[in-house]
């Protein structure tokens, strides 16, 4: 099979396109047939070994997957069934999707939900499921249309692209904010009714800014997540799930203690499986395939390792999807 290896060299670690003897597989219940996989921030880490985030060598990159399942000694699947694979340490600790052929724990899929396909599930992957629970958690919290705006950070983004249309599916003001001013058009298709530069959010703020918005979904960290929980209105919710910014967290208790702020912490990775399940089924129920369509680029194995280095250095819109049969 083809696919994208990581060899572990004496001054780092190099990626390359290789031929893989499928025996070579680890161990796994399913055999599944990979159809479509993405290029994702975490993947770019691993592929250029800016940050440790490989685990094992050698290692096929790719932290999620959709695809047809081709051998199963798990009681759930067949051959045949049509599955995604989001998280679980695939793609930095376990052989992941960006390769034809991924051998995983049944445990770990989710059904590809009618009527989305392998390549809609891509188009969403690991950043629109990673969107799609943190809007889960601002429902759970209570956040409606009417309790007023929500802050999208990295919004050009995978993760901020998708909650964009995410929220404004429902019915949600959503204020983006992107360091790119000439996505703003886009941002507006997605649904965007107001853009700000990260800019307001990027430097040291203060402990509480004025109440902008309700609620915040924040893919940035740092500075950012720290403006944005300022800014947050009493008894709102912040979503954090990301570290583009940076891991550091320079903030006070301030919007805790005096406005009620809740921090809610998202994690992709280990997320249960009927929470997953929940978060598949409302994507295939709320989002457009065709307005997915306009956040999508096709690239194929090859050039998933040279747009590396562009998805970490911030110059990738929206979602790149790997047909991983070129």
């Amino acid at each position: 099979m083809k696919g994208i290896l990581i060899e572990k060299q004496d001054n780092g670690s190099r990626a390359a396109i290789a031929d893989i003897d499928e025996a070579n597989l680890p161990a796994g219940d399913v055999t599944v047939r990979v159809e479509w996989s993405t290029l994702n921030y975490k993947d770019a880490l691993a592929i250029t070994g800016r940050s440790p985030v490989v685990r094992s060598f050698p290692l096929v990159p790719g932290i999620d997957f959709a695809g047809v399942v081709e051998a199963s000694q798990h009681a759930q699947w067949q051959p045949g069934d049509h599955v995604i694979l989001n998280g679980y340490g695939v793609g930095e600790k376990h052989w992941g999707g960006l390769a034809q052929r991924a051998r995983v724990s049944g445990d770990w899929l989710v059904r590809t939900p009618a009527p989305l396909t392998s390549r809609d599930a891509m188009a969403v992957g690991t950043a629109g499921y990673t969107a799609m629970l943190c809007v889960l958690a601002l429902e759970r919290h209570g956040v409606t249309p009417a309790h007023g705006k929500v802050l999208v950070t990295g919004a050009a983004g995978g993760v901020g692209s998708v909650a964009i249309m995410l929220l404004a599916k429902r019915g949600y003001h959503v204020i983006a904010s992107t360091g790119r001013p000439a996505e703003s058009d886009y941002l507006r298709e997605l649904g965007a009714q107001e853009i700000i530069d990260r800019a307001e959010l990027s430097g040291p703020g203060k402990p509480l800014a004025k109440e902008r918005w309700v609620a915040a979904i924040d893919a940035v960290g740092s500075h950012t997540l720290a403006n944005a929980c300022a800014g947050t209105a009493y008894g709102g919710i912040v979503a954090a799930c990301g570290l583009a910014q940076g891991m550091d967290f320079p903030a006070t208790v301030a919007p805790f203690i005096l406005r009620g702020v809740t921090l809610a912490g998202i994690d992709s990775v280990m997320a249960p499986h009927e929470r997953r399940v929940e978060a598949w089924q409302r994507i295939a129920q709320d989002l457009s395939t065709a307005q997915l369509a306009s956040m999508v680029k096709e690239i194929s194995l090859a050039e998933a390792l040279a747009a590396a280095p562009d998805v970490l250095d911030g110059k990738v819109r929206g979602r790149l999807v790997v047909d991983v049969n070129r």
